[in-house]
């Protein structure tokens, strides 16, 4: 969008009107992206410290933003306070979801030498998963924005507190079962067996983790604090996808307060209060591609504002060219305001 006004750009002052926690989620290619950099930037500009933190394996957040981001949180605006992160599971230091027995306090031997956290499905999410935990408790941010990865990806990270609650019952289960035959086990494994001490430590350890999965799970079922932002583009697969995302979003308890739908045909003036002088428009008078598409868009729209009832409807136009970039983004954050 390197055509853009900047002068008139620089006079939108769009507002973030959302809780501590906001995260975007949808199909790939979609543009949640675009809206979690476009949010993130507008709650920074308001001086509220804000983290944008990306759980996509496709990162595209440097993109969106126009500067690197890291993989563990940083400051990447000097003059406010927005700090980001793309998660890259590989580079975390996973702790419990080690692959070695000591990872789990001897238990590990205890189950044949295999970890069953590594067994658990999503590995990537169990990483996003941890790491949410641990910035959603870091004091430097007063909002941590999330650009989550693909739909399916995403209900498979809101399924870890159930499977790991599981998980975790399951072992604490077996550790009191076989506590007082600690000794007697030895010769199942070899020498003495598990160091009681060890195994002891590793149940706090699986205590302490169930714990904090029911924090991060009251976070994301409480309005107050969070708000799950649905991203669909105006066509009927991506509606009925977006219906069953809610849906099951519903049933985690998980509050869907806006649904955003990207990529509109519509004029620029007509979903913000911004200066279109510069934008281009669909020709939908004279362009026979544009009214068809147009045509099948107005009905996926319809379609949404009757599924969606009781949920704030925020629509963002097609760009002619990428959305990147701060001058984009306040463009964006304007239709989302």
């Amino acid at each position: 969008m390197s055509d853009i006004d900047v002068e008139a750009v620089e006079e939108l002052s769009p507002a973030v009107d959302a809780p501590e926690y906001v995260l975007y989620g949808g199909k790939g290619g979609v543009g949640k992206t675009t809206m979690a950099a476009a949010t993130a930037l507008t709650s920074a500009r308001e001086d509220t410290p804000t983290l944008c933190v990306s759980t996509d394996p496709a990162h595209s957040l440097s993109d969106a933003l126009g500067r690197e981001v890291p993989s563990t949180p940083a400051r990447i605006d000097e003059e406010v306070p927005l700090y980001g992160a793309e998660i890259d599971p590989e580079e975390v230091d996973t702790g419990l979801f080690a692959s070695d027995g000591d990872a789990l306090g001897g238990m590990g031997d205890m189950l044949g030498g295999e970890n069953p956290m590594e067994s658990m499905p999503g590995a990537d999410e169990a990483a996003a998963f941890q790491l949410l935990l641990r910035y959603m408790d870091d004091e430097r941010f007063d909002r941590v924005v999330v650009d989550t990865a693909p739909t399916g990806h995403t209900l498979r990270l809101l399924e870890l507190p159930d499977v790991m609650d599981s998980m975790v019952g399951k072992l604490i289960g077996l550790r009191e079962r076989f506590s007082g035959m600690m000794g007697g086990l030895g010769g199942l494994f070899g020498g003495d067996g598990p160091d009681e001490a060890q195994v002891e430590q590793g149940m706090d350890d699986l205590r302490s983790l169930s714990g904090r999965v029911e924090r991060l799970r009251g976070v994301l079922t409480d309005p107050a604090r969070t708000d799950f932002r649905v991203v669909m583009v105006p066509e009927s697969m991506s509606v009925t996808e977006s219906k069953r995302l809610v849906g099951r979003l519903d049933e985690f308890d998980v509050p869907v307060g806006t649904i955003v739908v990207n990529r509109v045909m519509q004029p620029l003036a007509d979903v913000a209060d911004v200066d279109p002088s510069w934008f281009v428009a669909p020709d939908l008078d004279d362009c026979e591609f544009c009214q068809r598409r147009w045509t099948v868009q107005r009905g996926a729209l319809e379609e949404a504002q009757e599924l969606f009832r009781g949920h704030e409807v925020r629509r963002v136009p097609l760009f002619a060219e990428e959305v990147h970039g701060e001058s984009a983004l306040r463009v964006v954050a304007a239709c989302l305001d």
